[in-house]
């Protein structure tokens, strides 16, 4: 038998370190040739890492969380016939190094949420057998651990000791490390313990805890988000558009093609007035490179369309926006989205945007103040659409209003140009046939 040692490959584009963001194997496993071992991520893309032979695990270089080096060992093997580590080198596995301090990994293990992007939950970390062998034993229905111990439990426990009014701190857990499982829950009901509060659930303290590591597309998310508020001095520009006459030709538009086409959202009709628009402000449809000291005006308009997803935001980019009609737009918008949501877009689909729609459709709020995607100048942010009382030419109409809520960096885009810019916008959703008027 051999050792055979994979390391951390190289993404390429320069990438130097990422980050590994899950296990998919453990220490022991028999794995596969092709099988994914790991979920590794660049800037907002998760790569999966295939194993190139069959064989045992026997070491994992680093923990969930953990920023590696490029050529850092990643994995270690056994594998039949001589490997490709040479015998001296292989005598003694190295410890798998520890992750940065948002990645807990002693026991008691904090609970945390899977993103949608991983196939597996991170390798737990090792848990001392005398712990477990005294949670086993322990049966009566007292205080199962020492005063001001936090219990451990997954959410749904939680969650269902909440419905039943059941305080977890006195449930005694038969779970590694002490946890406590469902059926721990079922014996604690079954012995006849009352709930804490006779009130239920309503009137109890609460004094349980769920630490959460920032790690994955949530750290990347931090990260960004950080910078550009750090760097980027934000103002904010809010204008109340009337879609009434835009959301009749949409109607129009969804009926006629729909069935064919695929039926239409107000985004592609705001996507199609962004592209107009920045043809009078070139200034807006830009990335500034502060260090250097430059910024960079695109003829092309690389559209970010910001994208909620069980794992977090993410932007991808509806690519030369302006040689797409209505229908190519809302169907690569459509395509990149899924994408996004079942964590497969790939780092080219998430960067390179020169401008960003932020949308929360129904749940859009009033007004908000979005955060520029750096390194681009502006973001425009969509609001909900409301039926409100108007008045027009004296008579109180019903009218439906929509507000776009738009930041800019102010310096590089003043602040006439971002009032003048909106109102475009505006006059282009107005008066929707202008839409198509080259």
């Amino acid at each position: 038998m051999g050792i055979h040692v994979i390391k951390m490959p190289d993404i390429g584009e320069g990438i130097a370190e990422v980050e590994l963001v899950a296990w998919n194997v453990k220490v022991g496993d028999m794995i596969t040739e092709d099988q994914v071992m790991a979920d590794v991520m660049t800037d907002k893309a998760t790569i999966e890492i295939p194993s190139p032979v069959h064989g045992k695990v026997l070491a994992l270089g680093g923990a969930a969380g953990q920023v590696m080096a490029v050529g850092s060992e990643l994995i270690r093997i056994e594998v039949e016939g001589a490997g490709n580590m040479d015998a001296n080198a292989a005598s003694t596995a190295p410890a798998p190094a520890k992750a940065e301090p948002v990645a807990v990994a002693a026991a008691p293990a904090p609970v945390v949420e899977k993103p949608a992007a991983q196939t597996a939950p991170p390798a737990k970390a090792p848990v001392a057998a005398t712990a477990t062998s005294a949670a086993k034993t322990s049966s009566v229905p007292s205080a199962a651990r020492a005063n001001g111990e936090k219990p451990i439990a997954s959410p749904a426990v939680r969650r269902r000791a909440w419905d039943l009014g059941v305080e977890l701190q006195f449930v005694p857990g038969t779970g590694a490390a002490g946890r406590i499982t469902q059926d721990d829950l079922d014996a604690y009901v079954a012995r006849g313990s009352t709930p804490i509060a006779s009130g239920g659930n309503s009137y109890r303290e609460l004094h349980e805890e769920t630490a959460i590591p920032v790690i994955g597309l949530r750290r990347k998310i931090a990260q960004k988000m950080q910078d550009a508020k750090r760097r980027i001095p934000h103002f904010s520009y809010v204008e109340e558009v009337d879609v009434t006459e835009l959301e009749a030709l949409r109607t129009q538009l969804n009926q006629k093609w729909g069935k064919e086409r695929g039926k239409l959202s107000l985004l592609p009709l705001l996507m199609r007035a962004v592209v107009l628009a920045v043809r009078d402000y070139p200034q807006i449809n830009a990335r500034y490179d502060d260090e250097a000291g430059v910024v960079t005006q695109f003829a092309a308009v690389h559209l970010g369309i910001a994208a909620q997803t069980p794992a977090g935001l993410m932007v991808p980019v509806v690519r030369h926006a302006e040689a797409r009609d209505l229908w190519s737009n809302a169907n690569e918008m459509g395509r990149l989205a899924e994408a996004a949501r079942i964590g497969k877009a790939t780092r080219e689909e998430l960067s390179g945007s020169t401008i960003t729609i932020s949308s929360l459709g129904a749940l859009g709020g009033i007004v908000s103040t979005p955060v520029i995607n750096s390194p681009e100048v502006a973001i425009i942010g969509v609001n909900k659409m409301v039926e409100r009382p108007m008045i027009r030419n004296g008579q109180i109409v019903a009218r439906k209003m929509m507000n776009l809520s738009s930041s800019f960096d102010h310096r590089v885009v003043d602040g006439m140009d971002a009032a003048q810019f909106i109102q475009a916008i505006r006059g282009y959703l107005e008066c929707p046939a202008t839409l198509f008027i080259e």
